[in-house]
């Protein structure tokens, strides 16, 4: 298919206004999750700490790895001392938890609102438990981003402590590739399944960012190929290629079609023969197709538009399209990052219309006008557009959930023909 006129930055609608957007704090749900051995302490509210134990889900007799350090009355009017606040709090932290290797400082809204220095203290208290516990920061702010910089910023801390890839052997050709750097919180299962493919295809050495454990840091360094799992890393990947990795451009693993991109992508930079690469993805492939099938039939010819929210509104809009048969709308996404998504953007057709940033009422304004099947938004704008007798879909649902790869390509789709059907149910009074 024909790349998408309508990319083109005089066609993109930009806009400015109010906004709609969802607290970076709630990142810390799967990245706790994922980096075993951490710790987040957010330096936030009471509301910071209600958000993410509901976000969360976490039961009372498990013991979580995130917590809050709650900024009181006299902490925000200056009358107390929060650095040392902070210490204590640290100090106690790490005495009850000897198994935490890694402490992450996370700001909220609050800290940043009294200015904070968050920076200074994790490295005055990295000092007092040096050769113990690596301690870093990073902002969670819902102040000027997405729910997703959270993630992009955890992980850009992160990035000063990759160790450095060894230099290649003096007979090695200097382009040759290294190793596979694959970035953005997967889940273990997911992430299985692709180093099974790599293996499979002879590609070696691959390494996750982040890793199961945050002792396991993964080397970057000149001859590493950088492949992005979730495309809202743009800090991230920048800040890995100024140490020396280079980004392959690709589509987003989401779907059939586009896994099958992302992993081409590294078949070629690692010169893996085409035979040998249909070998290994035809089989998972085509057990992914026919497990889709049965939800395009329930997609083929709905309309859906994107609310911008989580930044995987533009690949997730592609799968639905070329995919499900799904038509798109409106594709709103907060940012548009362009060498991040130049794959994507390739592969939608010309009458998609694409809008950059948020103006809500403009964006309510034209969605019920347009009265599309299916809208996908975040949380706040579901529940009163739900009321207006529209089906949405909970963009925060698509991070949480286990989405990327062959198998869970059907589990995708059936994310959004779900909403569809308790549509239908409801309007012929059919559901229990």
């Amino acid at each position: 298919m024909a790349g998408n006129a309508a990319c083109g930055d005089d066609l993109i609608l930009r806009e400015r206004g109010q906004r709609e957007v969802f607290c970076g704090l709630t990142g810390i749900v799967w990245l706790h999750r994922k980096l075993q051995d951490a710790f987040f302490l957010v330096v936030g509210s009471r509301t910071c700490a209600h958000l993410i134990q509901s976000a969360a889900g976490v039961m009372i007799f498990a013991e979580p790895r995130f917590a809050t350090a709650i900024l009181q009355e006299r902490d925000l009017a200056g009358m107390a001392d929060c650095n040392e606040e902070l210490d204590r709090v640290v100090n106690e932290l790490l005495e009850r938890r000897p198994d935490i290797t890694t402490l992450f400082l996370v700001g909220s809204c609050p800290s940043e609102v009294i200015k904070l220095d968050l920076a200074n203290a994790a490295q005055r208290l990295s000092l007092v438990h040096q050769g113990r516990v690596r301690i870093l920061n990073y902002s969670g702010s819902g102040i000027e981003t997405t729910f997703t910089q959270g993630e992009d910023n955890c992980l850009r801390a992160l990035v000063p402590e990759l160790p450095e890839l060894p230099e290649l052997p003096a007979q090695s050709e200097a382009d040759s590739p290294k190793s596979l750097l694959v970035v953005g919180t997967l889940a273990d299962v997911v992430e299985d399944q692709f180093a099974r493919l790599f293996s499979e295809m002879g590609i070696e050495p691959v390494h996750f960012l982040p890793p199961r454990r945050a002792t396991e840091l993964p080397p970057v360094g000149n001859g590493t190929k950088l492949l992005l799992a979730q495309p809202f890393l743009g800090e991230t990947a920048r800040a890995l290629i100024a140490r020396g990795a280079d980004l392959l451009e690709a589509p987003y693993p989401f779907g059939v079609e586009g896994t099958l991109g992302w992993l081409r992508a590294a078949a070629g930079a690692f010169a893996v023969p085409e035979t040998r690469f249909d070998t290994v993805t035809s089989m998972p492939a085509a057990r992914a197709q026919r497990a889709l099938a049965r939800y395009t039939e329930q997609l083929a010819g709905k309309r859906v538009s994107f609310l911008p929210d989580s930044q995987l509104e533009i690949p997730l809009a592609r799968f639905l399209e070329r995919e499900c048969g799904m038509i798109p709308v409106e594709v709103g996404t907060p940012f548009l990052d362009r060498k991040l998504l130049a794959a994507e953007l390739g592969l939608l057709t010309g009458e998609v219309r694409l809008s950059e940033g948020q103006h809500v009422e403009n964006q309510l304004d034209r969605l019920r006008r347009e009265r599309p099947d299916l809208t996908v938004c975040g949380l706040g704008l579901a529940n009163p557009l739900e009321a207006e007798g529209m089906a949405t879909k909970w963009s925060i649902e698509l991070v949480f959930t286990p989405i990327h790869g062959f198998e869970q390509a059907a589990d995708l789709a059936e994310l959004f023909a779900r909403p569809l059907a308790r549509r239908g149910s409801l309007r012929f009074g059919t559901c229990n």
